[in-house]
């Protein structure tokens, strides 16, 4: 097969007039999208990088939010965060909900939406009503729950022994990582049947033929290709439990005494509460380098082979 002619130089081979009007066209497309960008460029740049880079700016600054920015502390609201016991409990009571989600929620909404992808009677309506808490808002959601964890609510009368489901410190974390759940596992379990309904059946039925059984087909055939899913569903648990703020917020305020604070309520706290918003805005700026640092060490060592697999798919 004769090799192909380098573009640059057949270009330089036509006509003036084609070559201007190739270029006119162009210059008339990039234009176009400049057009319709322009006004999501702006409205990012004024909701997301603006305030950003606002916050890293007040975080330098002792300031009440009230007088000027003229007490200028460097550092030290960032190493006060770190010296100070809550703010590091917090962090890890993040850490405690990232390791839950990852162990418990995500496999409970794998083996949902591998139940559902059978082929059994009403799994539309229990895929529906699965999906369901999903579609509730956070705070309908920590008012209801709230309601069936007080004392004598619905929770003691099915469980075996009275608890104090939200002001136990030692299993307050528990108690709200299971409304948690509850809210956000039919998420994942969307997202899980979308990528099994990927996956071709002939695969399957091909490894059953060969003498597989229903779990070596699970785990050679059916989990290896929902690989894909599984790294993003856990990306984005991750990023959602280390921002974990309005859940908890509505049904323990962070309490009690601390047991249940996560960074998103120590700031909110040290901002709105005690109006101390040049150190509030020392904890957002911790709160997105460890964000932004986790997605890209993720999209980097852990979805990169699924991101050149993607772009490859786009260009062939």
């Amino acid at each position: 097969m004769p090799p192909r002619p380098d573009s640059a130089a057949v270009t330089g081979l036509l006509p003036t007039h084609v070559r201007r009007a190739r270029r006119a066209r162009a210059r008339r497309r990039w234009t176009t999208i400049a057009i319709f960008i322009a006004p999501a460029l702006v409205l990012y740049g004024l909701l997301v990088i603006a305030p950003v880079l606002q916050a890293m700016y007040y975080s330098g600054f002792k300031w009440n939010g009230l007088g000027d920015l003229d007490d200028f502390v460097g550092l030290e609201n960032f190493r006060r965060a770190f010296a100070d016991d809550v703010f590091t409990g917090a962090l890890w009571h993040n850490g405690v909900f990232v390791v839950l989600s990852l162990l418990a929620q995500l496999p409970f909404a794998l083996s949902v939406a591998l139940m559902l992808n059978a082929r059994i009677r009403g799994r539309a309506l229990l895929r529906v009503l699965y999906f369901a808490p999903f579609v509730l808002s956070e705070v309908v959601t920590g008012v209801v729950f709230t309601l069936m964890l007080q004392p004598g609510g619905l929770a003691d009368g099915v469980s075996p022994v009275d608890r104090e489901w939200l002001a136990d410190p030692s299993i307050v974390l528990y108690t709200l990582f299971v409304a948690i759940s509850w809210k956000y596992f039919g998420f994942h379990m969307i997202l899980y049947l979308a990528g099994l309904q990927q996956i071709p059946r002939e695969l399957e039925e091909a490894a059953i033929v060969d003498g597989a059984s229903g779990w070596q087909v699970f785990r050679h055939v059916t989990l290896p290709l929902l690989g894909p899913t599984i790294r993003i569903s856990a990306f984005l648990s991750i990023i959602g439990a280390l921002q974990l703020f309005d859940l908890v917020w509505v049904m323990t305020g962070g309490g009690p005494v601390n047991a249940s604070n996560t960074m998103a309520i120590y700031m909110v706290d040290w901002g709105f509460k005690r109006f101390q918003f040049g150190y509030a805005s020392a904890v957002a700026v911790i709160m997105l380098v460890i964000s932004l640092a986790f997605a890209l060490l993720y999209q980097r060592y852990v979805l990169r082979r699924d991101i050149e697999g993607a772009l490859t798919s786009m260009g062939r």
